[in-house]
């Protein structure tokens, strides 16, 4: 057997853990807050060795740092194309990005309201840097850096006070706030 094979099946099996300690982790955090989780009950729930957990991660933060920049991957994947919509167009891109999160409710309330917010914050800087890399931006008034910090930094805090609402805000509402006080201006901002 090639070593080109071994490798393509080593890689897909750390794949996979990753993948099910990724689920394991998404699950658990439904059902308990993140500090009462054990690493056993990640592996348990993951179905793979305690030992497999430590080969990937070197604790539950590391873990969860993960899980984050995949969710933030997502969520940043939904919200850079609402940026290079035409005005009036952004809310549909804005309610998918609620929707989002109120789908993996208990993951970004662990992430926003469970002290990482500052982390995601810089998560959300880092991917949408590189996202918005093949983007092309009009040369508006504001500058593309700012964009990304402010676009950050603002719906890191809406995402917070809205998670901390516990459904008194409606996905609908959270999206209009969304789009009217982050997204449409950020867009308008580079049509001047």
């Amino acid at each position: 057997m090639a070593a080109t094979d071994t490798n393509r099946r080593e890689d897909a099996r750390i794949t996979r853990s990753r993948q099910s300690l990724h689920i394991a982790l998404l699950k658990l955090i439904e059902q308990q807050p993140l500090e009462a989780i054990t690493i056993r009950e990640i592996t348990d729930a993951a179905g793979v060795g305690y030992a497999t957990f430590y080969r990937h991660y070197p604790t539950k933060a590391a873990l969860l740092e993960d899980v984050a920049a995949a969710q933030i991957r997502e969520l940043v994947g939904m919200s850079v194309p609402a940026l290079g919509q035409e005005l009036g167009d952004t809310r549909e891109a804005c309610l998918a990005i609620l929707r989002y999160v109120a789908q993996h409710r208990s993951i970004w309330r662990a992430l926003l309201n469970g002290g990482a917010a500052g982390a995601v914050r810089e998560e959300i800087i880092q991917v949408s840097r590189e996202v918005t890399e093949a983007v092309p931006h009009g040369d508006g008034w504001l500058p593309l850096d700012l964009s990304h910090r402010f676009v950050a930094s603002a719906m890191v805090e809406l995402l917070s006070w809205w998670l901390e609402r516990d459904d008194q805000v409606t996905v609908e509402k959270g999206a209009e706030l969304l789009d009217r006080l982050i997204i449409a201006p950020v867009v308008a901002s580079g049509r001047t």
